[in-house]
């Protein structure tokens, strides 16, 4: 069992974000954490929880270092019975805003791994992102978080932007190794709807080149690709158990939870969601459903796929791609050596 908690407060909305997240909503903020404990409580009897069944804990956003350690504090008491004792408790945090008293207070409530939004080193690539930080507040806050004794520090970054080249993101990547990580995420800029780079398609320029040049630069300091976005000497827990199709809690606004073949949405809007947290809508799965996620995901990451869920068209069609060294088998799973060809292989599997 996984649980999410979706921060929606941003102090900055970078331009590709399509997230629900606001920077004008900050007046909210003592009222959405008791909303919080609200659809907590439910969730809790409707997932029978039960103590010490919790695996791992993500707090996400937005921008969760925008919200006080004394805000967190009740949730945490609800939840303190049902964390495993080995649990990791991961928090996204900005530069910015992750100050060395708010990761003090953050580690004594027990999160145990910080995930910085870093995106570049380049101080004119996160003016032009609109990242409310510069180089040198990420480089301190990384070792601000060393510093106070986070064992687990991931940082993100992002690549496919217009002006992107091999010695911009060889930097970032050399920048980012000099410091006390053991986890990284590289993320593809895409462009959203509803963003302000909506109507900047050229903001995003994805050349296979440069994913293979980042993807193979990472690779040569000994981290390793778990997932299509995701490389480390640790491999996140949570991002592993949703990957391994495991149940979830979504807590929050716009957070998505799912148990067994249900999938549960929260209301969007922050001011519908303080007035009414149980305002959950529910999407029913179907086994097909299922299997197709379960394909998708297992490709993407080292989770890979099991043959006992695959039908016998499916399992002549893997049997083609083991034969192209697209896809080996191990233990009665199938695994991707390729993901940037994830989607295309899942396609052709379930076509």
């Amino acid at each position: 069992m996984l649980l999410y908690i979706h921060i929606p407060f941003c102090d900055s909305k970078c331009s590709y974000c399509a997230f629900n997240s606001y920077v004008d909503k900050f007046h909210l903020k003592e009222t959405y954490m008791q909303s919080l404990l609200v659809q907590l409580k439910y969730e809790l009897i409707r997932f029978k929880v039960t103590n010490q069944s919790i695996e791992t804990v993500f707090i996400g956003g937005g921008t969760p270092s925008t919200v006080s350690p004394e805000l967190y504090k009740p949730l945490f008491k609800m939840l303190k019975p049902y964390l495993k004792k080995d649990i990791e408790i991961t928090s996204e945090a900005n530069p910015n805003s992750a100050t060395k008293e708010w990761l003090k207070g953050m580690k004594e409530l027990g999160i145990n791994r910080i995930s910085f939004g870093v995106q570049s080193f380049d101080d004119k690539k996160l003016k032009l992102l609109n990242r409310s930080h510069n180089s040198k507040q990420a480089i301190k806050a990384v070792t601000n978080a060393y510093e106070i004794g986070f064992k687990n520090i991931s940082l993100d970054i992002i690549y496919a932007t217009l002006g992107d080249t091999k010695k911009l993101l060889k930097n970032d990547i050399k920048t980012a190794f000099t410091l006390p990580i053991n986890h990284i995420s590289a993320y593809a800029l895409t462009i959203e709807e509803n963003t302000p780079f909506e109507h900047k398609p050229q903001m995003s320029d994805e050349k296979l080149e440069l994913t293979n040049f980042i993807f193979d630069s990472i690779k040569e300091y000994g981290f390793k690709q778990y997932e299509i976005s995701n490389f480390g000497t640790y491999k996140s827990l949570h991002n592993l158990g949703y990957w391994k199709y495991k149940d979830y809690i979504g807590l929050g606004s716009g957070a998505i939870g799912k148990l067994e073949l249900q999938r549960f949405y929260t209301a969007t809007s922050v001011e519908n969601y303080i007035k009414n947290p149980l305002d959950i809508d529910i999407e029913n799965l179907t086994k097909e459903d299922k299997k197709i996620e379960q394909i998708f995901l297992g490709l993407r990451s080292s989770v890979g796929i099991e043959e006992n869920i695959l039908t016998k068209d499916e399992l002549k069609r893997v049997d083609i791609l083991v034969k192209e060294n697209k896809l080996y088998k191990e233990d009665k799973r199938f695994y991707n050596p390729n993901y940037l060809l994830s989607d295309e292989i899942a396609l052709f599997i379930t076509s």
